[in-house]
């Protein structure tokens, strides 16, 4: 009968629905049901028959006058023994299975972790150029102001006729060959130099957000201009480090001698230094490593890092004391320039 014939019309087949695929996150499919575990529960089970009924056959005639209670026990002792096989076959059945779901969960819980890990490694890699390039424009457009700023002041408070004549274009052409003299409208400002004590405090930042003597301290090492390039590669590289979970507190590096300290500040590398790769941390250790190989960012900002710790250390070890060496060496810059330094190589 079509649908013309009875003036209804003919709903679509339905599609069948499919199941989903979810891999590694899908439950196991079901095993046979019949194991290696039944297989030998059967086999005990049959065995234990066959000795009942080859050792009850010899008793079974004299014993016709046999009592209830002896009849209850004989099956009983006949029972139990196969009760407790099949027990322990389902016992050791479910153990297996349970074992399978937490080694499938352990696969899924990896599988998630590795995945968690590969984006927050992308991310930190695709936004970390942006991030990078707002802070280099930030300090330029400060500097830019400030050198304004200066320029300003020192035109304000200068004779005109000596500004005039410091930026008269007919002097200035008056004597090209010999090398002009500055002109002297950007003065710097007269900054106090920081002290030992202050240095190496700041290299070790503050303790916490209470700590407000750290915190004066920071600010006044980072109006001097070398201290300053240290302390922000020094920042930028343990904030890297402690997105892998890696932080200079927990590390308990060897204390090496200010001797060692005072070859690295003369230019000797390798062996010689190698005391100074004190970090034994092996987890510290092959993060850092794995990093170096996979991030460009990170690999950039250690060596930017250790090129100014090096520097700024060649002019701190003139003037310092072995007391101050040693407490420039527990500082949380110097930790890290251990650890960065045997990742790179620097103390092979």
């Amino acid at each position: 009968m079509s649908s013309s014939d009875t003036g209804k019309p003919i709903p679509p087949p339905q599609a069948t629905p499919t199941a989903l695929d979810l891999g590694l996150y899908a439950r196991a499919e079901a095993g046979p049901k019949i194991t290696l575990i039944e297989i030998v529960a059967i086999g005990l089970s049959l065995l234990w028959l066959g000795a009942v009924v080859f050792l009850g056959f010899g008793r079974a005639e004299g014993d016709e006058a046999q009592s209830g209670l002896s009849l209850l026990l004989s099956v009983l002792a006949v029972v139990l023994p196969l009760a407790l096989i099949w027990v322990a076959a389902m016992a050791a059945r479910t153990a297996r299975a349970l074992r399978q779901e937490a080694a499938r969960l352990q696969a899924s819980i990896d599988a998630m972790r590795a995945a968690y890990v590969e984006q927050q490694q992308r991310q930190s890699f695709e936004m970390k150029p942006e991030l990078v390039q707002k802070l280099d424009d930030l300090v330029a457009a400060q500097q830019a102001a400030d050198t304004k700023l200066a320029t300003f002041t020192s035109l304000r408070n200068s004779d005109p006729a000596e500004v005039r004549a410091a930026v008269s274009p007919v002097e200035a052409q008056a004597d090209v060959s010999q090398p002009q003299p500055p002109l002297g409208l950007v003065q710097p400002a007269e900054v106090e130099p920081i002290t030992v004590a202050d240095f190496i405090k700041a290299l070790n930042f503050p303790e916490n957000e209470h700590d407000k003597e750290g915190f004066r301290t920071l600010r006044r090492a980072l109006e001097d201009r070398a201290t300053e390039r240290l302390i922000r590669a020094s920042q930028d590289v343990l904030t890297l480090l402690s997105q892998d979970g890696i932080y200079m507190d927990d590390l308990r590096p060897d204390r090496s001698r200010p001797e060692v300290w005072r070859r690295f500040a003369k230019g000797d590398r390798g062996r010689p230094i190698a005391a100074l790769g004190g970090i034994h941390d092996r987890s510290s250790l092959v993060l850092a490593a794995g990093r170096m190989r996979k991030d460009p960012v990170f690999r950039d900002a250690v060596h930017h890092f250790l090129r100014h710790f090096d520097r700024t250390f060649m002019e701190f070890e003139k003037n310092a004391s072995d007391a101050e060496i040693a407490d420039l060496s527990d500082t949380r810059t110097a930790r890290a320039f251990m650890l960065l330094g045997r990742v790179t190589g620097t103390f092979d």
